[in-house]
């Protein structure tokens, strides 16, 4: 490169402390390290798909390798605080209640890499916010799990923020069949052998076909409330 005379002359008659001190004024707005942005990820699906196995699963690669983190859950079916899985898996966890506060709660701990949040559609809508906070400005990676619907196919507050956040979302791609053989995509909430339409939106229960359980439905079915020959196809208003 051909330096222009100008340049040359006033290279040559600066001295090393004033290239350096030019050199760093020019670098002042561009840290040494730069933080390393973190990635919000909303993995969900249908009861039964495997959200709660990934999640551990997750945890235990990110741990092996040295990361830092946490494992958070709300309404775990163990009914503790815990991530518990269908095929006998199982977690000690953070109990997500409604007044905690995420950003206070990874303060205080010593640098967390990341988070395991389990069951995240239970979590309030500032929770949530909290958690892309904790993305954008602290670089931890979130990874989410949770549904998408309750049992009115209706979104769940949290999940439809995530949804709205999310760096990635993704629709877990075990497959889980309605009693008609198509894919379930939907939850049902049984009661006493019969499919509610209304009630409250969170009421914690298995798929274990006790009183009140969940059956996974394709949308056909969920939309017509045919549970197929094993309970009444019928329709429950509860008030």
């Amino acid at each position: 490169m051909t330096e222009t005379p100008a340049l040359s002359d006033a290279l040559s008659d600066a001295t090393p402390s004033a290239v350096s001190v030019g050199l760093s004024h020019a670098l002042l707005g561009a840290p040494a390290h730069p933080r390393r942005d973190g990635v919000l990820r909303f993995f969900h699906g249908p009861m039964d798909c495997g959200k709660s196995t990934l999640a551990l699963q997750m945890n235990y690669n990110h741990g092996r390798q040295g990361r830092r983190g946490l494992v958070l859950t709300k309404h775990d079916r163990s009914g503790g605080p815990q991530v518990t899985s269908r095929i006998g898996l199982g977690l000690d966890a953070i109990e997500v209640v409604d007044e905690l506060n995420l950003l206070d709660l990874v303060r205080a701990h010593d640098q967390i890499d990341y988070l395991i949040c389990d069951e995240a559609c239970f979590y309030t809508v500032a929770q949530i916010e909290q958690l892309a906070d904790l993305v954008d400005d602290h670089g931890v990676d979130v990874y989410a799990f949770g549904l998408a619907s309750d049992f009115r196919s209706q979104m769940f507050p949290a999940a439809q923020r995530l949804f709205e956040l999310a760096d990635e979302v993704l629709r877990l791609q075990v497959e889980v069949l309605c009693w008609c053989g198509r894919q379930g995509r939907l939850n049902a909430r049984v009661v006493n052998g019969v499919m509610a339409r209304t009630g409250e939106q969170v009421m914690i229960a298995d798929t274990d076909g006790s009183e009140v359980h969940y059956r996974v439905l394709c949308r056909r079915h969920h939309r017509s409330g045919d549970l197929g020959a094993s309970e009444p196809a019928q329709l429950l208003s509860m008030p």
